[in-house]
């Protein structure tokens, strides 16, 4: 046991020393690219607390995904001089007068619409505060509703699957406000800290890495806490887990909360490395894509669905951008996953399990084979006899 521990830390340790030595080798537009991958490995961790943790399948993962992106993405509109509104006395976006009525008043438009939204964005502290709390507040609701009235499986699929569609729409039909299908564009850089985080630099490569390096090591050392194992026995059996008296709903709206934070903030970084905010975040697809990351990478492993969510995404970008393969790629990917679904149930990190499992078990058994000490001649052990 303490020796599968020791692999299991040690391939954490390596992950994080090749993400963080990433930079020495890559130049900006791979920085940026991979920057991108390691966004959607945040959500891999999300997915796999929620999913495989938990047992929660939730397809509406996209939804906290936006709500940060959108969060943050208003507050990098109004950072940017160029897509403000000129002439108008409140800071508000430019696309707000093209969608206002014709002949309407600007100045009353701008007013109508920023007064109660937009303005408070202004401070980026708030735009990155509501990019965590909105997620969490959305999951917390949804939680007590959900859990408290023991609804289950496939039942909070389709939930959370209707959520985020609805959620989608009403995005897209607030267009005066939100700018509908379009999204959040030509936006302004992050700042924190003194920094400002140009999408091309490595100072934020290292916040997307950062971010993530600590999502992976706090949402493993969450999961061997008593409430991690509570929450883990409850997905095994839940009804035990209730007779033995345990709180079932709270621990699942719990990890739950923090399962959307996870997601949220990747969002937040999504729209700090690729600069612009788009409703198809909060796509069905793009969802269900979250949940074929972790179950390639292997759901029961926060660092088995954090790599891959990295690989898929690696090879999607490179199969679409082979020419052999650019009507395709959709379809090779899904082989992929068919492959990876009947051949390793477990995922990648079920693979590997195995193969530590093995190396472990042939290195106790060499172990087991070697001499081992002899009683001193002449010692006959008795019953209660001691030396």
């Amino acid at each position: 046991m303490r020796s599968r521990r020791s692999l299991d830390y040690a391939a954490y340790a390596v992950f994080i020393l090749i993400i963080m030595l990433a930079p020495l080798v890559l130049e900006a537009f791979w920085l940026n690219r991979i920057a991108k991958f390691l966004v959607y490995g945040i959500l891999g961790i999300a997915v796999a607390l929620c999913w495989g943790y938990a047992g929660i399948l939730n397809l509406g993962q996209g939804l906290f995904f936006g709500a940060g992106a959108y969060m943050i993405g208003m507050s990098l509109k109004l950072a940017s001089a160029t897509s403000l509104q000129q002439g108008s006395v409140k800071p508000v976006p430019d696309f707000m007068l093209w969608n206002a009525a014709p002949g309407a008043p600007t100045e009353l438009c701008c007013i109508n619409h920023a007064s109660f939204l937009w303005i408070p964005f202004q401070w980026e502290g708030f735009g990155t505060f509501m990019g965590i709390a909105l997620p969490a507040v959305i999951a917390l609701l949804l939680g007590n509703v959900v859990f408290r009235k023991r609804v289950s499986g496939v039942f909070v699929s389709i939930i959370t699957l209707a959520l985020v569609l609805l959620v989608r729409l009403v995005v897209i039909d607030l267009q005066p406000i939100t700018n509908g299908f379009n999204g959040l564009t030509d936006l302004g850089d992050f700042k924190a800290f003194g920094i400002d985080f140009d999408p091309y630099e490595v100072a934020t490569y290292y916040l997307v890495a950062v971010v993530l390096a600590l999502s992976l090591i706090g949402a493993r050392m969450l999961v061997e806490t008593r409430a991690g194992l509570i929450l883990q026995a409850t997905r095994d059996d839940l009804n035990r887990a209730r007779y033995l008296g345990f709180d079932v709903p709270a621990y699942q709206t719990f990890f739950f909360v923090v399962s959307a934070i996870i997601a949220g903030l990747a969002g937040m970084l999504y729209v700090v490395v690729a600069q612009f905010v788009s409703p198809t975040f909060m796509d069905l697809s793009f969802s269900i894509s979250m949940v074929v990351w972790a179950a390639v990478g292997g759901r029961g492993s926060l660092l088995g669905a954090c790599i891959g969510a990295i690989l898929v995404n690696i090879v999607a970008a490179t199969v679409s951008d082979t020419p052999a393969f650019v009507e395709a790629w959709k379809a090779v990917l899904g082989l992929i996953f068919v492959l990876v679904v009947l051949f390793l149930p477990h995922g990648l990190a079920g693979f590997a399990s195995d193969i530590g499992d093995r190396l472990t078990r042939r290195r106790d058994g060499e172990s087991e084979s070697q001499p081992q000490p002899v009683a001193a001649p002449g010692f006959v052990p008795t019953r209660g006899s001691t030396r």
